[in-house]
């Protein structure tokens, strides 16, 4: 589920191998305590180049019926309105791992995102569909010890990807972003130091625009504590993060952190004046953070976050569709 789906969610999963270990399929769908309803099915073939290569597809249908919407740009005033938007996507893509942490990955996709206004005084009279069809290629290094617990290595990830807007041609833009993340053991690991920055362009023709809801989102767990979930939104993006983790006990850290962000309407004008800061609780076993509690402040006051993973962990990564609405 996207940010702003509620603390959890629930559902029916299925997935076996066929072909003595060939071909995997699994499907699965899921309603979150906030009402946002998800469905999936996937088949992949691992295997290809002496499991170097797996190639695969994969259909998604998802339901938001109220996502949070403040207004554009880095100046939006926090005046709070919503919109439910629905999408069916199908996905074929490759990826190609010549060594252990190091992944070449290509889809090609076709999205119908169908947003609608729900209520507030922003996006009034809002009642737009549209096709898509995203392709996208990226790069990724990844050494980390454990994805979901990280205690060493780095993450570092470059992709560009376009969006072929099939209605009316007027939203058709490219988009390139960069990713970066470490994990620094300090006092034989009773200390780690892990630094995060993420930056997303857009590239526009004359005439052009990117869609609000494929426009990035600034604020909430993943980026800027003490805001809420899309609190900024605008065509380009800069986040930061630091961390100091601390073990008090085995599976008990203590975590310090600052975040630094913004967003634009042009990447020369980014900077980092939009700040948060904090501290929290991380709960895990060795290989896997099962709870992060953290109190943020900033301009617009105190955030309390409660999450079942790492909150430098991204989890987006993991996902193979474009995510309607664009989601940290």
């Amino acid at each position: 589920m996207i940010p702003g789906a509620g603390w959890g969610s629930a559902g029916p999963g299925w997935r076996h191998w066929y072909a003595k270990d060939y071909v995997f399929a699994d499907t699965s769908a899921a309603v979150s305590v906030a009402g946002y309803k998800t469905a999936q099915a996937r088949v992949e073939v691992p295997g290809f180049l002496k499991s170097r290569l797996a190639l695969g597809v994969q259909a998604r249908w998802q339901d938001y019926g109220r996502v949070d919407y403040f207004g554009g740009g880095p100046d939006s005033t926090g005046d709070l309105s919503l919109y439910s938007i629905t999408s069916r996507q199908a996905t074929a893509y490759a990826t190609l791992r010549p060594l252990r942490w190091l992944a070449l990955n290509g889809q090609i996709g076709w999205m119908d995102p169908q947003s609608q206004y729900v209520e507030g005084r922003l996006l009034r009279g809002l009642a737009d569909r549209r096709t898509f069809v995203p392709t996208e290629v990226s790069l990724m290094i990844d050494t980390r010890d454990f994805p979901d617990h990280p205690t060493s290595g780095i993450l570092m990830r470059a992709a560009g990807a376009r969006y072929d807007d099939r209605t009316s041609g007027a939203n058709t833009f490219r988009r390139y972003e960069g990713e970066a993340a470490a994990f620094v053991p300090v006092g034989g690991g009773r200390v780690v130091l892990a630094a995060h920055g993420w930056m997303v362009r857009s590239d526009l023709a004359p005439g052009k625009s990117v869609p609000f809801y494929l426009q990035p989102g600034l604020g909430g767990a993943n980026t800027l504590r003490s805001f809420m979930d899309y609190r900024f939104r605008d065509d380009n993006m800069l986040v930061a993060n630091a961390e100091v983790r601390l073990a008090l006990l085995t599976h008990l850290d203590l975590a310090v952190f600052a975040d630094g962000g913004n967003v634009a309407s042009r990447a020369s004008a980014l900077d980092l004046d939009k700040r948060s800061y904090g501290a929290g609780f991380r709960l895990h076993t060795r290989r896997q953070t099962f709870l992060s509690v953290d109190a943020a402040n900033g301009t617009e006051g105190w955030m309390c976050l409660v999450r079942m993973r790492d909150p430098l962990s991204p989890i987006r990564l993991t996902k193979r569709q474009t995510l309607v609405p664009f989601a940290p």
